[in-house]
């Protein structure tokens, strides 16, 4: 059990070096790290994620069929250790719209979300998978479904946050960027779209009320004049 928990502290401080070194650009460097880490652990899904992004990664840069597939395998072998991993689950279905099989991707997020019916991860991908084809409509559904199975899941109240500003429900997309918000305070980005929705919706409201008060002004004096009195 010690040699066990050893091999994964060893793993995951190899994942954290191979991460940097992702961040940094170096992509060869960070590749040696990630094979470092399955080799040390032969179970961690993380370093079979790592591997397959940053092979991903330098397929697309290098045009290199060969090493896209590796990083399919890997994506693959990844899921067989942890077949709930959700940036495993997004980066695999990139990869297949990416080389022209987007119903494989569908049927990959459709039966990750019939295998967990009250997880909201599945749910969230898919949405993300119907923007991409402009179905907000089928989006929104899949977003509501998810605050549904877990209220406390701060990405799907941000997705939900973001769908609606994008549709135009600027006061509902507030509310869901807050409650995202709650339940995870460090989120830049939500932060600064609920500032610059209420700025938006207060010069909507202003604005309003400007055009209100200019519509009153105009109005005839309908108490005089040829306006017929009932």
């Amino acid at each position: 059990m010690g040699s066990f928990s050893g091999c994964r502290w060893a793993a995951s401080g190899q994942n954290s070096t191979g991460a940097r070194l992702y961040e940094q650009g170096q992509y060869s460097a960070a590749l040696q790290q990630f094979q470092k880490v399955i080799s040390t652990d032969p179970n961690n899904a993380d370093g079979y994620y790592n591997l397959a992004a940053t092979n991903h990664r330098l397929g697309n840069q290098r045009g290199d069929a060969q090493q896209i597939s590796q990083a399919e395998a890997l994506y693959n072998q990844c899921l067989d250790h942890d077949p709930n991993h959700v940036e495993c689950h997004r980066g695999l279905a990139v990869l297949l719209i990416d080389t022209g099989r987007p119903d494989r991707a569908f049927a990959l997020m459709k039966n990750w979300a019939g295998q967990n019916p009250n997880f909201a991860e599945p749910r969230i991908e898919l949405a993300r998978l119907y923007e991409e084809v402009s179905d907000s409509g089928t989006a929104l559904k899949y977003l509501e479904d998810a605050v549904q199975k877990d209220p406390n899941n701060s990405r799907a109240w941000l997705a939900l946050g973001r769908l609606r500003e994008q549709s135009g429900d600027l006061n509902q997309a507030i509310q869901n960027y807050q409650r995202s918000l709650a339940l995870n305070g460090m989120q830049p980005m939500a932060t600064e779209r609920v500032a610059v929705l209420s700025r938006q919706i207060s010069a909507n409201f202003e604005a309003s009320v400007a055009n209100g008060q200019t519509q009153v002004a105009t109005q005839p004096n309908f108490t005089s004049g040829m306006v017929r009195q009932y």
